[in-house]
């Protein structure tokens, strides 16, 4: 077993050769820690649970029964998507290697930019959600009162614990997504076991779960609906860390596109499950989409204070994990993209870590940022506090429309490179989808733009607004910088027009 696993680690690292990029990173992942990841970041203990009042507000029971499938359904077109270039193109810059590939460094350096605004949403969604459902129940215990301030003190103190865990060792990390992908399995067991074992109250019939046309905002039941979706389309999310981690995980043509894969599909059956029985045992859902946490109200009302309690500080602390994951899956795309000199400051940013091989300024970054996009909400709504929009909605919808435009653009440009002939059925890796590969890749796409122009409109509009202001400071960042400092990713382009076409005949090799 050991010189097998040297034999692969030796093929791994001659394959990132291929690419240009030496083997810096700690290559020690094997393929349940590569799904774990993903698993543990997509999280339906954080993304379905911290917007389960939006979902219910919005599309009542029906959004957990038709919603969660509609949205699922999508995404595992789109996973299977991603998981053929992430087969085909092994790097740990993932989106933006694929799209400087397939496209130019001009279409990798803004999908890079954009990935890196849906990470920051995405990082600092998910710390929140922690702290949003940990901060109230600490409150409870220890006798002060939660407001948006605890919060965002409880918030800063859960990223630099992560920070840390991170900056110490992918070894640690990796064996806590182990434990975080097993330890979501059974808080969804003890969760819905609890449901229908011990609730104080008759469980609703089956066909609650997908009555539609109930909506208690006031908005009509089919725009609602849409708006509703942002529940689970926020919640599948961050499944492209398969991929960020891929030179750190042995045979990763294989099980990093299987991670990728394989992490949305269980997310979506024991989602679905979760979801059904949390809304089953509703008893009042116009008080519950009301309420502060509706969450932890229907658990509340269901279970009781103090076993209601234990269990929902079994959820919040499948949150942690969850955040966790999230910052190893961004510091790695942060590094992979300064190694090719794509931001300011660059050399810092790919520097590693000597004594834990780990990217640790591309880390710290991350936090920063991350700390940043909340504290920018928390002085608007100081300054305006009759805003009718919620923080974690903000950070939500950040997330998905960075996170999935930048899932798109290298699906598109893979369609235009096949269309010319550029991209043939030699360049597939071992994980593809065949005949299928097109039909599926332009389905992706449809529910890409579809759900972009959704998760922006009313209420969420502040989120489109400060994503425009993003792109704005990207263009102005392609003008001060993109033109004199970025020469593109060694896995796609050299410096000159000769080393162009040289790495443009060495990957249609490969």
């Amino acid at each position: 077993m050991k010189q097998e696993k040297e034999h692969q680690l030796l093929e791994d690292k001659k394959d990132l050769n291929k690419f240009g990029y030496a083997q810096e990173l700690l290559r020690d992942m094997g393929g349940f820690s590569n799904f774990a990841i993903s698993f543990s970041i997509i999280s339906i203990l954080t993304g379905a649970v911290s917007l389960y009042g939006h979902g219910l507000l919005y599309g009542g029971s029906g959004m957990m029964g038709f919603g969660w499938t509609i949205v699922a359904l999508f995404v595992i077109l789109i996973a299977a998507s991603m998981s053929e270039l992430a087969s085909a193109i092994p790097t740990a810059g993932a989106l933006y290697h694929w799209a400087a590939i397939l496209g130019s460094k001009r279409w990798g350096w803004y999908t890079a930019w954009i990935n890196l605004i849906g990470q920051i949403g995405i990082v600092a969604g998910i710390d929140y959600s922690f702290s949003l459902f940990a901060d109230p129940l600490l409150a409870s215990a220890f006798g002060y009162t939660s407001t948006d301030t605890t919060t965002l003190i409880l918030f800063g103190i859960t990223l630099l614990l992560h920070g840390t865990f991170n900056h110490i060792g992918i070894r640690l990390v990796a064996r806590l997504n182990d434990f975080s992908a097993w330890y979501h399995i059974g808080v969804v067991v003890i969760l819905v076991g609890s449901l229908v074992f011990f609730s104080r109250h008759e469980l609703q019939p089956l066909d609650y779960l997908f009555q539609v046309g109930q909506t208690f905002s006031d908005k009509p039941y089919a725009i609602a609906f849409l708006i509703g979706l942002l529940q689970a389309q926020w919640t599948f999310t961050g499944y492209d860390a398969s991929a960020h981690t891929i030179e750190e995980t042995i045979n990763p043509r294989v099980r990093a596109a299987w991670g990728i894969f394989t992490s949305v599909a269980f997310s979506f059956i024991f989602g679905f499950i979760m979801l059904a029985f949390v809304t089953l045992s509703i008893k009042n859902a116009a008080a519950a989409s009301q309420a502060d946490n509706a969450f932890i109200y229907v658990i509340s009302e269901a279970l009781g204070g103090t076993f209601g309690s234990v269990v929902l500080w079994f959820v919040t602390f499948a949150m942690w994990f969850c955040g966790l994951a999230s910052i190893t899956s961004f510091s790695r795309m942060l590094y992979a993209f300064s190694r090719d000199k794509g931001m300011p400051w660059s050399l810092h940013w790919a520097e590693i870590s000597r004594k834990y091989r780990t990217p640790a300024k591309a880390i710290w970054l991350v936090i920063i940022l991350s700390f940043a996009l909340a504290l920018f909400d928390y002085i608007v709504k100081t300054i305006n506090p009759n805003t009718t929009y919620t923080t974690l909605a903000f950070l939500t919808a950040v997330s998905v429309v960075g996170l999935y435009v930048a899932y798109g653009i290298p699906l598109y440009l893979k369609l235009r490179a096949e269309a010319n002939g550029l991209f043939q059925k030699k360049h597939y890796g071992p994980w593809s989808l065949g005949n299928w590969s097109k039909p599926i890749n332009v389905l992706s796409l449809i529910w890409i733009v579809f759900i972009c122009v959704m998760m922006v409109i009313p209420p969420n509009e502040t989120a489109g607004y400060a994503l425009i202001a993003m792109f704005v400071v990207l263009l102005i960042m392609d003008l001060a910088y993109y033109k004199k400092h970025f020469k593109g990713p060694q896995a796609a382009l050299g410096t000159s027009e000769e080393d162009i076409k040289r790495q443009e005949a060495k990957f249609k090799e490969l």
